[in-house]
């Protein structure tokens, strides 16, 4: 039996970490995995739409409009460095405010429209481990695995989170791991761009 390249590709280059890694590790260590759980489904219904679409050629459009993709590049650097702010400023959950919640399913799948990392990967992965179906079919085929592997991948890393936070038991340890995700998260703002 023979596992179709594609879905290694998209394990791999999933569950390297980027801004829906570092979040919902964040959020698994700040409110808990059941909360976290909306933010976990929207990221994985968010990637499959987005790979799917790479399958109807939208990614072409993105490449063949600059001034387009430029605009997706500020608005998703804009959304990525606002997010890093939050968790810089954030406090440890117990001592959380009332307005800090994890990210609702709406907010996770419009996420991954300006997430620079899943755009990359569904995009190549569209490109290079295309089965030359029909379009739909197509979709269908990227939009699945994107979804199931994602998320396997997410519960993965928001589990991890979970446990880390039995290790930030004070305000110290908290501030330095938020900022540390704070900081990781933010250079993707930069990234972005090069």
């Amino acid at each position: 039996m023979q596992i179709d390249p594609l879905y290694i590709y998209v394990f791999f280059g999933l569950l390297s970490p980027g801004p829906n890694v570092i979040l919902l590790t964040a959020s698994g260590a700040r409110f808990g995995f059941l909360p976290t759980l909306p933010h976990i489904l929207g990221v994985a219904v968010g990637v499959g739409v987005t790979a799917g679409l790479t399958g109807f050629g939208i990614g072409a459009l993105l490449l063949a409009r600059p001034s387009l993709e430029f605009a997706l590049k500020c608005l998703a650097a804009a959304w990525i460095l606002y997010m890093a702010y939050t968790l810089w400023r954030s406090t440890a959950s117990k001592v959380a405010s009332e307005k800090d919640r994890p990210f609702t399913f709406v907010e996770a799948v419009l996420f991954q429209w300006v997430n620079p990392k899943v755009w990359a990967v569904a995009l190549s992965a569209s490109s290079a481990y295309a089965a030359g179906w029909t379009p739909i079919w197509e979709a269908a085929r990227l939009g699945s695995a994107f979804s199931g592997i994602n998320l396997f991948v997410c519960i993965s890393w928001t589990f991890a989170g979970t446990l880390l936070s039995f290790l930030l038991s004070n305000p110290s340890a908290w501030r330095v791991f938020m900022r540390i995700m704070a900081v990781a998260l933010g250079s993707f703002a930069v990234l972005i761009f090069l």
